[in-house]
C-alpha cells in the first residue's frame, strides 16, 4: 500500500510539469517562422532548437534579447520579451525531440 501512495504520489506530481511543457507558448509565431514550431527548422543556416538544453536556451535568448549577443535579426525578433515568454519558449523547444538538421 505505502509503494502504491508513493508511486501515485510521484505520478501526480510529474503530471503538472508535463502538461505545462506540451502547451505551444504564446510567442512562438516568430521564432516557427524559422526554426520551425517544433525547433526543427527548414532553412539553411537556421539551426535546430528540438531538444537543446533548457539553460543554454534561456540563457542565449536573454543574450540575444539584451545584446549581449550581437544579431540584430534575433534581437528584432525578439524584442522586449519578458523573462517568463523567454522561459516559455526555453523550455517547449527544450522538450522538443531532436533530430539532425536535413538540409545543406
Amino acid at each position: 500500500m505505502r509503494i502504491s501512495l508513493i508511486a501515485a504520489t510521484c505520478l501526480a506530481a510529474a503530471i503538472p510539469t508535463h502538461a505545462r511543457a506540451q502547451v505551444a507558448p504564446a510567442r512562438l509565431g516568430l521564432c516557427a517562422a524559422c526554426h520551425g514550431a517544433s525547433g526543427h527548422a527548414s532553412m539553411p543556416g537556421v539551426p535546430n532548437l528540438a531538444g537543446q538544453r533548457l539553460d543554454y536556451l534561456r540563457d542565449a535568448l536573454k543574450q540575444y534579447r539584451d545584446g549581449r549577443r550581437d544579431v540584430p535579426v534575433m534581437r528584432a525578433a525578439i524584442g522586449p520579451v519578458s523573462d517568463a515568454d523567454l522561459d516559455a519558449l526555453a523550455q517547449w523547444y527544450s522538450v522538443q525531440s531532436p533530430q539532425p538538421q536535413d538540409h545543406p
